[in-house]
């Protein structure tokens, strides 16, 4: 039988006496039931295979320069401009215009998507009246699975100049890291690579005002790489966080944002398991209930998360406190380290958050961000490794 999460902590504590390394990798496994790895377990990569064989990563890299897609036809307009919520799939490049006001959810989906502009001119994308996550989505970007087994990923896909009445979802193996495809190629050593190369890459918003209907606005799903969010606006409400940056995806830029967006309990910006992402230039307004997290999930869903939360970039941020007692840091380095009521679901494999539930937030750089109503006790690191410094405090609390 497994050991207690308080039991575990407990133990791990003491061997590292407040300081986080590998060696907690060691401490951890020894809590774990004796590693076994099944012969006939499937593992998914959309359809199971054994987990012995490793899953396809794709050896020609993707391209970084995607040519613009060629302008949507008038039937393309049409289906956009025509009462009613059933989703649009694009292929191609949209220009609307300030007065446009589209109901529809948008669906950039595989290679065909690449190159792909919505250029929304001042107007509007607005599925807020709908009854679910799913109906508030307005704009998905995605994978789809082929029908001879690898994952087809769009590159280089642009929204800009949009008003966006819900929510941004870009994901390739999964919405997010706890489903079954995700759980499965968990199971394989080279899973943060496979979901690499199975998500979309170079997504970028630009220019956009969100007015989150009780959502998360923009979700950068597993394995995602180069998303952007740049020169833009967040509000509205979020039962969750503003930006969830999940496990597997990396080299992310979150740069010259206003955050005004109210969260319920929850942080800004999420990064678990998320590395190498660039989070530079913005506003948080009233980041009481907690600036920038970072961490990294353990055993949610079953799911091994293999990256860690390493070499992100957190400069030049300004974090506008209001009067408040009991305000969350503005960044938190290992935010979690393991004590979440799910870690040690993840099956006994030898790598990720089956080896440890501790966070390994490392080598990430803190520096040049400004705490407006706060003390620089709002920063909270507990790792050597990271580069914590240059930041400015204008409070007292």
């Amino acid at each position: 039988m497994r050991p207690t999460k308080s039991s575990s902590l407990m133990l791990i504590g003491l061997i590292l006496g407040g300081c986080q390394s590998d060696l907690a990798m060691v401490a951890d496994a020894a809590f774990r039931e004796p590693t076994r790895y099944p012969t006939n377990h499937q593992v998914d990569t959309g359809q199971p295979i054994d987990p012995s064989t490793e899953p396809t990563i794709p050896t020609t890299p993707p391209a970084q320069n995607t040519n613009q897609a060629p302008a949507c036809g008038a039937d393309v307009h049409t289906r956009l401009k025509t009462p009613g919520a059933n989703p649009v799939t694009i292929n191609c490049s949209v220009q609307l215009s300030a007065a446009d006001i589209v109901n529809h959810p948008l669906v950039f989906e595989g290679r065909a998507a690449s190159g792909s502009l919505l250029d929304c001119g001042g107007g509007t994308i607005d599925v807020s009246s709908g009854g679910s996550r799913q109906q508030k989505t307005a704009i998905i970007v995605r994978s789809k699975k082929t029908a001879s087994g690898p994952w087809d990923a769009p590159t280089g896909v642009t929204i800009r100049n949009c008003k966006i009445n819900g929510f941004v979802r870009v994901y390739g193996l999964g919405e997010n890291a706890n489903g079954e495809v995700m759980k499965a190629s968990s199971l394989s050593a080279s899973h943060s690579a496979f979901a690499q190369a199975s998500a979309p890459k170079n997504v970028r918003l630009e220019n956009v005002a969100f007015n989150a209907p009780g959502g998360i606005p923009f979700y950068i799903g597993p394995g995602v790489t180069g998303a952007a969010l740049v020169d833009s606006r967040v509000g509205g409400k979020s039962t969750s966080v503003a930006i969830y940056l999940d496990a597997e995806s990396a080299n992310n830029t979150i740069s010259n944002n206003v955050f005004s967006i109210v969260t319920e309990k929850r942080e800004l910006i999420a990064i678990d398991g998320s590395a190498s992402n660039k989070i530079t230039g913005n506003t948080f307004e009233h980041p009481e209930n907690g600036g920038i997290f970072v961490y990294r999930n353990c055993g949610e869903g079953g799911v091994i998360r293999h990256q860690k939360p390493q070499f992100n970039q957190i400069t030049g941020n300004t974090f506008r406190y209001g009067p408040s007692f009991g305000a969350k840091p503005a960044v938190w380095l290992n935010s979690r380290n393991g004590n979440s009521s799910y870690c040690f679901k993840d099956p006994a494999h030898p790598y990720g958050s089956s080896v440890s539930s501790l966070d390994f937030a490392q080598h990430n750089v803190i520096r040049n961000n400004n705490l407006q109503g706060g003390s620089e006790g709002l920063i909270r690191n507990d790792d050597p490794s990271n580069d914590v410094g240059a930041n400015t405090a204008a409070g007292s609390w």
